[in-house]
């Protein structure tokens, strides 16, 4: 016999006023496919190529799979805890509180960074093609749009996502269309068409592993589906397909776009001065001039989509947490009645992503440009400690409490477990430092609270499925 979990379901303490179950599955993919980016292999593409020897294909579609894992194990949780709170919720709910909290601290960290490093590459972006404006003004113009956007209400921010989701799949149609024409003028072998996954002149299993662990991160964002649970349509279905689709998508169509890009590229490797741009290099190659710009602009649009989706994402799950009292309610925990939205989080995020990315600015001109990369891989260690959180929670609800034993529910959330267990520990040395800073101001906040967590540190609410 199994002990079910007490849920505590919403008591309205804003006065009656909830988030607005609103969106439809189709809205839930569009939204998760912006936060990650339809061109998200795109930025990276010229560090895997290198590390994995013209085999970014093989890296993609394998890093698909290993993120599936997780996925599911997100999707599963969503089916029984539709909640704003995400991975705060379900590990509180299913292991103990103070894991909850542990993991939505991480959490945190990650939703906070993504919103400035979007802002602070927008920025960088525009002054290329507006060089009269300094960063410090663009990143106040950016911000300043993701925030007045996000306080409009969900309706407009799924209107807004639909539009530049449609115009990153044209650029991306574009591209591949480009491509098929330059190849059609040319004869190939067969075999020509199968390099891309594998090519016995470079293939070597150390290049794999070394490119996968770089192209699991064009799946980041994936989860933050799962914090738009209370403003879902029957959330307990929605969330977990849009959480997998959005995953299978984004692997399928990131694999179309590298294959493209390697029948035109082939194995050679980047110059280290040219590895981010790879991709716009390769578009030149295919389209010219026009097309080069093109891609270069898409990828400040992708930007945009990216910092307005993931400061969305913010805004819900500091709004889960303050809801259970793990951040002060009064600020985190309130919902803005007009356009039912949590508007405290909104602004505070908005302003975060500011002043962050002045300071990241200033720090990246003293680093040589070194504070961006330990920003992104920082992003990474808080996503990672939610994926580890999650896979963990669904091993303890399906096989620990509800007795299951079938290799489905017993292999995917060790799997995801231990293959996000390996990706988080080798990250780099100064985002493990940084990370670990935060968790220790995190973990030393909850045992205040808690004198020492000897008290029960926070609450967890799961309201009804429909307004």
């Amino acid at each position: 016999m199994t002990t079910e979990p007490q849920i505590a379901v919403s008591s309205n303490r804003d006065g009656g006023v909830r988030l607005d179950r609103t969106l439809g599955l189709w809205n839930l993919i569009i939204i998760g496919m912006v936060i990650i980016q339809p061109t998200a292999p795109m930025g990276i593409y010229g560090v895997i190529s290198n590390k994995a020897q013209g085999h970014v294909v093989t890296t993609i579609l394998i890093a698909m799979v290993a993120m599936l894992f997780t996925a599911i194990s997100y999707g599963r949780m969503a089916r029984v805890y539709p909640s704003a709170g995400s991975a705060y919720t379900y590990v509180g709910q299913e292991i103990h509180s103070a894991f909850g909290f542990i993991v939505g601290w991480g959490m945190v960290m990650d939703y906070l960074l993504n919103p400035l490093i979007c802002t602070a590459f927008c920025a960088k972006a525009a002054m290329n093609i507006v060089p009269g404006l300094s960063y410090y003004v663009w990143i106040l113009i950016f911000a300043a749009f993701f925030t007045w956007t996000n306080l409009r209400g969900i309706r407009t921010s799924a209107q807004l996502n639909e539009a530049l989701c449609a115009g990153m799949v044209v650029v991306v149609a574009l591209f591949l269309g480009r491509v098929a024409w330059w190849l059609w003028r040319v004869h190939h072998d067969p075999a020509f068409f199968t390099r891309p996954f594998y090519n016995p002149a470079t293939f070597h299993p150390a290049g794999i592993f070394a490119g996968t662990s770089v192209a699991v991160l064009t799946y980041i964002g994936f989860d933050a589906v799962s914090t738009l649970s209370e403003e879902a349509r029957n959330p307990r279905r929605n969330v977990l397909l849009a959480t997998v689709l959005v995953c299978l998508i984004t692997g399928l169509l990131s694999g179309l776009e590298v294959y493209a890009a390697q029948l035109v590229w082939g194995a050679k490797v980047f110059p280290a001065d040219r590895v981010e741009s790879a991709f716009a290099i390769i578009s030149r190659q295919v389209g010219g001039v026009v097309l080069f710009q093109i891609v270069n602009f898409t990828l400040l649009i992708a930007n945009m989509g990216s910092g307005m989706g993931s400061q969305l994402a913010a805004g819900r799950l500091l709004y889960g947490m303050g809801r259970g009292n793990a951040i002060p309610r009064s600020i985190f925990g309130v919902i803005e009645p007009r356009h039912r939205v949590p508007r405290n989080n909104i602004l505070l995020v908005g302003a975060f992503a500011v002043v962050g990315a002045g300071v990241l600015e200033f720090f990246s001109r003293r680093l040589g440009g070194g504070a961006y990369e330990i920003g992104a891989q920082a992003l990474n260690f808080g996503a990672f400690i939610a994926f580890m959180g999650v896979n963990a929670a669904a091993f303890t609800r399906g096989v620990l409490r509800d007795g299951k034993r079938s290799p489905g529910i017993l292999l995917v959330p060790v799997l995801g477990f231990f293959i996000c267990a390996f990706i988080w520990i080798h990250l780099s040395y100064p985002a493990l430092i940084l990370g670990s800073v935060w968790m220790v101001i995190g973990i030393s906040y909850g045992a205040i609270r808690t004198r020492g967590f000897r008290s029960e540190l926070v609450s967890f609410e799961v309201p009804p499925d429909e307004a």
